[in-house]
């Protein structure tokens, strides 16, 4: 009987486990953090079925169980630092990134909504040049304006409009996945 439980179970892995990855990456951004929940929703199976569980709709169970893990993920996680970091609106009243994203205590789908939110947009900004993620957070986030950093950095406020759409142009497109994500939803 164990024999035939383990081939089960391997036969199962390997039936669901890209799916199961690819469901788990759009949803986790960091590949270590993902890998970890892959792990954790296999040994509950292999669990479930050491303590012979009745599953009838083992795929269905796989997914249930990965989307409570990754909402246990973003609770344990810390709120990232770029939350805190404050902006001037159109009006120059001072707003928190933090304010724009739903609340962490709405419960465990908007806390993981906001903890994709984050990790999402700290990424997309992180993955720009240095120089026009430089310009993006001094103007967006710090509120500066292209004249002032002009006069700090010795570049012509033409470089770094230039800049800024540059890194506009990426993050849109980088994040219009997690927006379309979340607006069909």
């Amino acid at each position: 009987m164990p024999i035939e439980q383990d081939r089960r179970i391997s036969t199962v892995v390997q039936r669901e486990q890209v799916r199961l990855w690819s469901f788990i990456r759009r949803r986790v951004p960091d590949p270590r953090d993902a890998e970890d929940v892959l792990q954790e929703v296999f040994s509950e199976l292999v669990e479930a079925n050491r303590l012979l569980m009745p599953i009838e709709h083992v795929t269905a169970w796989l997914f249930r169980v990965a989307r409570n893990r990754i909402t246990d993920l973003f609770r344990k996680k810390v709120p990232e630092s770029f939350g805190e970091t404050a902006f001037a609106d159109e009006d120059g009243e001072q707003l928190r990134l933090e304010d724009l994203l739903p609340s962490p205590d709405a419960g465990p789908e908007a806390l993981y909504a906001r903890g994709l939110l984050l990790a999402e947009l700290e990424l997309a900004v992180g993955e720009l040049p240095a120089e026009q993620r430089e310009v993006f957070i001094a103007h967006e986030l710090e509120g500066k304006s292209f004249k002032a950093m002009a006069a700090e950095t010795g570049v012509s406020v033409n470089t770094l409009l230039s800049r800024k759409r540059y890194a506009v142009l990426h993050l849109r497109e980088r994040l219009q996945d997690v927006y379309d994500e979340f607006t069909k939803a």
